[in-house]
């Protein structure tokens, strides 16, 4: 499982013209689910959205999390984070899992964040959503369960 986490001041996710998802101060989260991804993944990922240090405390420093701040989370999937462009020009996917397990997890992901009392917003799975956001900082990390970066 892969997520590219962004900071951000606000963002949002439209879907034919009718916004689905928004959220304030918190984190944007794209989740791409892969093949073989299981439940520890699920796990990983979580946690590290949960606990990664990405907002600065009093003193300026990264120092707390998402959770420290009672933040909100707005989770869009994203298969196309399973895109190989090692050869050719056009990306495969064949790492990308298939559509049902793919929304089996990540429904796991946002259920997972709700349950720890997070603000959790999603776009809608396997649909053209436009998003839009102000990030902050920016600050941006990649996960991997997998641990490949």
């Amino acid at each position: 499982m892969r997520a590219v986490v962004h900071r951000v001041c606000s963002a949002s996710v439209t879907v034919d013209g009718r916004t689905v998802g928004s959220i304030e101060r918190g984190l944007l989260v794209y989740v791409g689910v892969g093949r073989g991804d299981t439940d520890a993944d699920v796990g990983y990922i979580v946690d590290k959205i949960l606990h990664l240090r990405l907002f600065a405390d009093g003193d300026g420093t990264m120092d707390l999390s998402v959770n420290d701040l009672s933040g909100s989370v707005l989770v869009v999937s994203q298969f196309t984070l399973f895109g190989d462009c090692r050869r050719g020009r056009r990306p495969s996917y064949v790492n990308a899992s298939d559509p049902e397990t793919a929304r089996q997890w990540y429904d796991a992901v946002v259920a997972r964040l709700r349950r720890e009392g997070l603000h959790v917003e999603t776009g809608e799975f396997r649909t053209m959503m436009q998003v839009d956001s102000i990030n902050d900082g920016p600050v941006t990390v990649l996960l991997d369960s997998s641990k490949m970066f």
